[in-house]
Formats: structure tokens, sequence, C-alpha cells
């Protein structure tokens, strides 16, 4: 040992209590002796390697502990964390990544669908079916659309590799499910410049007298070559003259839709037959 230095005092910690009380063993401010100092120097510091508090697991507990009503804390199990784990997807969009809350649009994926490919090559049919947007009445629309809209354009990016065309399925679809036409037009703003450039038709299946409207009144603000790209058509009959129907998955609303437009105008026809029939035989 080396003699000139100063040996270290050890001061033995008092015992703690956490009552307020005056009991034996409890340290108050008043039992401290004012005018006693005490030099730092001889105090021994617990070294950055010594055995310190981990966290609250071996902090001094409370002798009472406050009971949290039951359900207060969700409690997840190991099922329900790998799930949460999942809910968020990266999107590639441009050259930016974009988060995905796919738990908020699950209901909706449907919306957008590979549809196959038509002619030669890797050209794809891409299905869009409208009756599988949110309800515009939902609180939380504007949340859905912002994520289902990142979905759609991630999507479309991932699935198409050439030359593609869109199918529009408005068939079966109310007004309050309908896209405005801010979004689509930001869909089409947002797609990167390669897809713009490789649609080569959209093709609108069931077209209403609003969308038709839409389209008309927008046609001076759209360009001429995106223009000639838009295609009406009035049933999956005449949608099947077009494309391949074999890997086109069409939504059974829009099926029964169909049914009862086709029933529509079969009676339609036959009433006009019936007339003119009759007009034929009066006219005799």
């Amino acid at each position: 040992m080396n003699s000139n230095k100063k040996s270290k005092k050890k001061l033995t910690a008092p015992n703690l209590s956490l009552n307020l009380d005056h009991s034996e063993g409890s340290i108050l401010s008043d039992d401290l002796d004012e005018s006693g100092e005490l030099d730092l120097d001889d105090l021994d510091t617990t070294s950055e390697n010594s055995n310190e508090f981990e966290w609250e697991d071996d902090l001094p507990k409370p002798k009472t502990t406050e009971v949290l009503p039951k359900g207060s804390i969700p409690e997840y199990t190991a099922a329900e964390e790998k799930e949460e784990s999942r809910r968020w997807r990266m999107f590639r969009i441009g050259e930016q990544d974009h988060r995905v809350d796919m738990t908020a649009i699950e209901p909706y994926k449907k919306v957008i669908s590979h549809g196959g490919y038509y002619g030669d090559g890797l050209n794809a049919i891409i299905v869009f079916a409208v009756c599988f947007m949110p309800d515009s009445s939902q609180p939380n629309y504007r949340y859905l659309m912002d994520n289902l809209f990142k979905y759609v354009i991630g999507t479309l990016e991932m699935l198409v590799a050439e030359n593609y065309m869109i199918v529009y399925l408005n068939g079966a679809t109310t007004r309050r499910k309908m896209p405005s036409l801010g979004w689509l037009r930001k869909c089409y703003q947002q797609i990167d410049r390669r897809l713009r450039k490789n649609l080569k038709s959209l093709i609108i299946v069931h077209p209403s007298w609003f969308i038709r409207t839409l389209i008309a009144i927008t046609k001076p603000f759209i360009s001429t070559k995106f223009s000639q790209k838009i295609k009406y058509v009035f049933s999956l009959v005449e949608l099947a003259e077009l494309i391949p129907m074999e890997y086109v998955s069409i939504p059974e609303c829009i099926k029964e839709y169909d049914e009862g437009k086709c029933k529509k105008k079969n009676k339609r026809v036959d009433k006009e037959l019936n007339k003119k029939t009759e007009d034929q035989a009066s006219g005799q």
C-alpha cells in the first residue's frame, strides 16, 4: 500500500423508508445536521461497471400499488403482435417509398386486380372495380382514400411490365362510392411517366350518365391523346369481344347488375318489336 495515498472512508447507507412519518429508521430533513459538512472526496462513488439500477425492475417497490382496472391496457397475444407488425407495408412510387396502412384498407384491396394479358407479350389487363371503394360517409374517409391511393399506385407499379389497359368496372356503384375527379386525376398524375405512356386504353364498363358527363366536361382539360384511349362498354358481352376474360375477376354485384341491364334491354327491344309489328298490322 502506498502510505502517501489518502485512505478512503466508506459510509454505510442508512436504512430508507418510504413512509413520511417519524418512525425509527426514516430520514427527514429535520434529522440532518445542517452544520455537518460532507467531504465529497472521501465518499466512494459507484463506478461505471457497478451494479446500478436496471430500469424499473430493480427500483425499490412501494408497499402499495394501484390496481389498474381490467381492460385499461390492451393485451396482445403473440399472433396479434405478429399481425400488428404486418400492418404497415412499403410501396415504391416514383423515387420515394410510402407507408400504407394495410389494416385500414383491407376491405378495399379488391379495388385493383390483375386480369391476365392480351395480345402478344406482357400486355397486362388491370381491373379497377369501383364497387369496392369506401363509402364517403365514413368518418375516416380521407385517411382511407390517402392510403388506398398509395396502394393502387404502388400495386400498379408492380403489376405492369410493358403496355397495359385498365378495365374500369363502374356498374353497381352508388354515388357515395364514386371517387372524386380530383382523386382520379391525382392517381393519373402520380403514376410514373412510363406507366402513363404505356397505357393503351381505358375501358369504362357500364358507364353511368354521371361519369359520361364528368368525362365530357373534363375533355378540354385533358390531352387529345388520352381522350382517344377512353372507350365505353355497356355490357360484359361487349367487354368479352375486346379482351380475353379468362382471368378477369368480375364481382358478383357487377354480374347481377349486368344481368339486370340485359333484361331491361331485352324487354325494351321486345316492346319496340311488338309495337312495330302492331303498327305494320294496323297499316295493312
